[in-house]
């Protein structure tokens, strides 16, 4: 059985501001790289600039959820991705 391509996502946190219930980053995966802004009150993700935004969105956010107690501004993080970029 072939092995599934990854790849590591590096993310790292700029701001959490719990006022307005947002975490603002950016996210770098293979060639790529974005910022980003969650507003976690509704779910909303915002993940700029557009090229290559549908290779990253769900997997972000599906870390954004899982993570987001333990996320702090100034902060690294990486997760892997079944996806080769």
């Amino acid at each position: 059985m072939k092995d599934k391509p990854l790849t590591t996502a590096h993310l790292r946190i700029y701001s959490q501001d719990f006022s307005s219930q947002s975490i603002e980053g950016e996210i770098s995966a293979g060639d790529f790289n974005w910022q980003f802004n969650w507003q976690f009150s509704n779910g909303e993700l915002l993940v700029e600039p557009p090229l290559g935004r549908a290779l990253i969105q769900d997997a972000l956010l599906r870390f954004l959820i899982k993570a987001d107690y333990y996320l702090e501004p100034g902060g690294d993080y990486m997760f892997t991705i079944k996806a080769r970029f």
